[in-house]
């Protein structure tokens, strides 16, 4: 069998050759330094930003990137302050690269704006609100960021609270970028295709994924709502291989996304009860 499985989400450039025998599906985070502005100043200049440059920002800057302390990772703006994303991107990882169900701290991650090789603003993040399950993928892979001020004027993309069916067409959206990838880091659609397997908390379909595409959206072809976050996937080295991935469902999560909201309105992290893995 030839070995065509990424260990993305450990930031490994190459293939593993025992990955098809012990791990069918990986991580599609990436790590590695985000793109900086070149001075202090650029920076802060960026970080004034509250509404998009005109002629900057278009309807696709919904999809964020996510850059967090280990690794980098894809996001959808869902509401003006709330950014859906994967649990595992937002984990820390112990010394011999596993994942924790320990968050990092929200303080350590920035999302940044705009769809091009470099970002034109970013935005820091006031919590991090995610279930006690799904930190290593599957079921319960998602979380809510919570950014540290509303991104006015942004465009945003609609969570259904539809259940996915087998026979569904989608397609993911992220900033992920394969080996063979002709260009850098910027926000591509990805080819999908149709849900082949819905089960308790994630669905499976063919569709091609990249190292950074993790947290992405996964969007119904009609409607185009986010049906599911990017959460594990076979890859190799080409961006065009469609390949067996498995994504977190978010018609299971409406009470993330509802203490996100209150958090985002000005409650306390600290007294949301503890998010479940049920629905």
């Amino acid at each position: 069998m030839t070995a065509r499985y990424l260990f993305a989400a450990l930031g490994v450039a190459g293939v593993a050759s025992t990955a098809c025998a012990r791990f069918p599906f990986v991580h599609s985070a990436s790590s590695g330094p985000a793109v900086r502005p070149a001075s202090r100043a650029a920076q802060d200049d960026l970080d004034l930003l509250t509404t998009p440059p005109a002629g900057l920002a278009s309807p696709d800057d919904a999809v964020v990137r996510v850059v967090g302390p280990q690794m980098t990772c894809s996001g959808t703006l869902i509401d003006e302050d709330l950014v859906l994303t994967a649990h595992h991107c937002v984990v820390e990882r112990d010394p011999r690269g596993s994942f924790t169900s320990k968050l990092v701290a929200a303080s350590a991650v920035q999302v940044e704006l705009g769809g091009d090789f470099l970002p034109w603003g970013n935005v820091g993040l006031r919590a991090i609100l995610a279930p006690s399950c799904g930190e290593a993928g599957g079921k319960g892979d998602i979380a809510v960021l919570v950014l540290e001020r509303k991104l006015v004027g942004m465009a945003t993309i609609g969570v259904t609270d539809a259940a996915p069916h087998a026979g569904q067409g989608v397609y993911p959206q992220g900033f992920g970028r394969c080996a063979l990838s002709d260009e850098g880091i910027r926000r591509r659609e990805r080819e999908g295709g149709t849900i082949m397997a819905v089960n308790a908390g994630t669905f499976e379909a063919q569709a091609s994924i990249c190292p950074g595409d993790s947290g992405g959206p996964v969007l119904d072809v009609r409607t185009h709502e986010v049906v599911g976050v990017v959460s594990l996937s076979a890859m190799d080295h080409d961006e065009t291989t469609r390949a067996r991935s498995v994504f977190a469902r978010v018609d299971q999560a409406p009470k993330l996304v509802a203490y996100a909201r209150l958090v985002a309105d000005g409650a306390d992290p600290a007294d949301m009860p503890d998010l479940s893995c049920d629905r």
